[in-house]
């Protein structure tokens, strides 16, 4: 952290940004690229949701659905166990983006659980909803 506070002015023209919120991003100069552009790397995510969202009218409310929302909407065209879930992700394990996505789609009401009297059944699955059908359309 030193030597990128210590050096980034130095090679990259300015100080290095570093901005925190849902989303912990480095925003750092690179001379190389021209002068207005710039490198941003997600470092790190911290809370609930990945912090981008976007709105859709699901006919009575607004409903925000982040990124991994959206991710897990596509993704359940068919039903899809948790392990399957996350390895289309791109993840070795549940992370609390997951797990507040799932969450927040299950309040929603737009995915379901198969099982619903059976939450930790090893043969659990997510599936969409009709409702979750019908919005599937306004964010593809």
């Amino acid at each position: 952290m030193r030597n990128l506070m210590k050096y980034g002015k130095v090679y990259g023209g300015a100080d290095p940004q570093l901005i925190e919120g849902d989303v912990f991003r480095m925003i750092i100069s690179v001379p190389e690229f021209g002068e207005k552009q710039e490198e941003t790397a997600k470092v790190a995510q911290v809370g609930a949701h990945d912090g981008v969202y976007d709105v859709v009218h699901d006919g009575a409310h607004d409903i925000r659905l982040s990124e991994m929302m959206k991710k897990i909407i596509m993704l359940l065209i068919e039903p899809k166990s948790t392990p399957q879930l996350l390895v289309q992700l791109g993840y070795p394990r549940r992370t609390r983006n997951y797990e507040a996505a799932i969450k927040g789609l299950l309040d929603f009401k737009l995915i379901e659980m198969t099982f619903p009297d059976k939450p930790r059944s090893k043969n659990q699955q997510y599936r969409l909803t009709e409702k979750g059908k019908h919005l599937i359309n306004g964010i593809a």
